[in-house]
């Protein structure tokens, strides 16, 4: 079992243990003993929140006290660091980033020299070094720092490169929400420099204003741009980078789910109607989803949610696409991990090459409604192990039978029990979310 790591590194409110000063400081020197080994470099990028400065502070002396180099990246999307981190040959990459999350919250997530996730085992031996008491190597070797003043060059140059050699993006009008995180100053630069006209929101970041009614997780703003504007797409990223929704010209949203199809059947008409492999989603991606693969011939497979399990299955399947109805969508014939400036070009891309607007190339899909409600817990708590629960949601399961789905699950990186369920019945749906949501607010009290 491991004490820290969640799904997605650790995470918490900063000033709570472990996201604490002394806990970081301590983190970069076991994550040094572990990752850089004496002598190797380890690469440290961050969002934009306040408590930024001072976690990167103490990364940086602990990974010397353990006789590791560090490279600073500044503000710089997480997928630009997995990149990065595999591009400069680094023994590992850390981000300082609580992702979607308030800026309350921060969080430390890793990458391997390959820019993976961390296996199980490696997080495990990060943890056993925590155990220890901690002290400086000599002096003599101990890790020296050096910004790269390059990285978002860099990282602009490749997301470019992720579409068709000589594709321009002339005549189209994108609005771009960047969340006031991350992807600030790269994101609204890779979409001019293919020759769009960009309207931006979100790039602002004062430290305080992450994420806040902004992104991927509050559209409304977005939306109403697209359409005073006339924008042909909205695009919001999250704090981080990792994520994307997409507004169609209408002010209609278009998920996750929606994106992995739209990718899904542009590289289908690329292939002249073969696919390569399959995709892989969720068990919280719609039915829709998985209905319209199955029409198309697209081979579909549901992981546990969380991106690392997603590129697990991907991986074993030999797949390379696969991601979540969040928003999270893994291109990994393009980059090892999550980018919702990545996915975005694909999507732009498949406008420009088929000559269709977003909402024609999502219609070939057709989403089930879905009704998710998150109930906000302060104890841990097995869903499974809880009768009232479980009654409820098999008696809800019979109710609908073979028109729609439950799913309870607990989130990763929100203290929250998520309530999700999809069906025909739009008011059936809510109804039968609302009525679980009770059962489950109940047996937390």
């Amino acid at each position: 079992m491991r004490k820290y790591f969640g799904t997605d590194g650790i995470r918490g409110e900063v000033g709570e243990h472990p996201i604490t000063p002394d806990f970081v400081l301590r983190l970069g020197w076991a994550a040094g003993k572990v990752l850089g080994k004496e002598g190797g470099t380890v690469l440290i990028g961050k969002d934009t929140r306040i408590s930024g400065y001072m976690f990167e502070s103490a990364l940086e002396a602990g990974l010397s006290a353990a006789g590791v180099d560090i490279r600073l990246l500044g503000p710089m999307p997480t997928p630009a660091i997995a990149y990065l981190t595999r591009t400069m040959r680094a023994n590992a990459g850390i981000v300082i980033s609580a992702s979607h999350n308030p800026f309350q919250d921060n969080g430390i997530k890793f990458f391997s020299a390959e820019g993976l996730k961390l296996p199980d085992e490696v997080e495990l031996a990060i943890e056993a070094e925590l155990d220890k008491p901690m002290g400086p190597i000599d002096s003599q070797r101990l890790g020296k720092v050096k910004r790269i003043v390059d990285a978002e060059g860099r990282y602009i140059e490749f997301c470019k490169s992720t579409i068709p050699v000589g594709m321009q993006f002339h005549g189209l009008k994108v609005a771009l929400d960047c969340a006031n995180g991350a992807t600030y100053r790269v994101s609204p630069n890779v979409f001019r420099e293919l020759g769009a006209t960009v309207e931006t929101l979100g790039v602002d970041p004062d430290g305080l204003n992450i994420n806040e009614q902004c992104g991927s997780t509050h559209p409304a703003a977005l939306i109403e741009t697209v359409k005073s504007s006339g924008a042909d797409i909205g695009i919001a990223l999250d704090g981080d980078g990792d994520r994307v929704i997409l507004v169609d010209a209408n002010g209609e949203v278009v998920d996750g789910d929606e994106i992995l199809f739209i990718i899904a059947k542009a590289q289908q008409e690329r292939m002249n109607g073969e696919f390569s492999g399959g995709v892989v989603g969720t068990v919280m991606s719609n039915l829709g989803l998985e209905h319209a693969f199955k029409s198309e011939g697209i081979p579909f497979r549901r992981a546990a949610v969380g991106d690392r399990y997603v590129i697990e299955m991907m991986q074993q399947e030999g797949w390379f696409l696969g991601g979540e109805s969040s928003g999270h969508i893994i291109c990994r014939d393009r980059i090892s991990t999550g980018d919702g400036t990545v996915s975005a070009l694909q999507v732009v891309a498949a406008m420009v090459e088929s000559g269709k607007s977003l909402a024609e190339l999502k219609s070939g899909m057709k989403k089930y409604p879905q009704t998710m409600i998150n109930v906000r817990t302060s104890k841990s708590i097995d869903i499974s192990a809880s009768v009232e629960i479980s009654s409820a949601v098999a008696e809800a399961e019979q109710g609908l039978q073979e028109r729609g789905r439950v799913l309870l699950r607990a989130s990763g990186t929100e203290p929250v029990i998520r309530v999700m369920v999809e069906g025909e019945n739009g008011a059936e749906v809510k109804q039968v979310a609302e009525s679980l949501a009770k059962v489950v607010e109940n047996s937390i009290a």
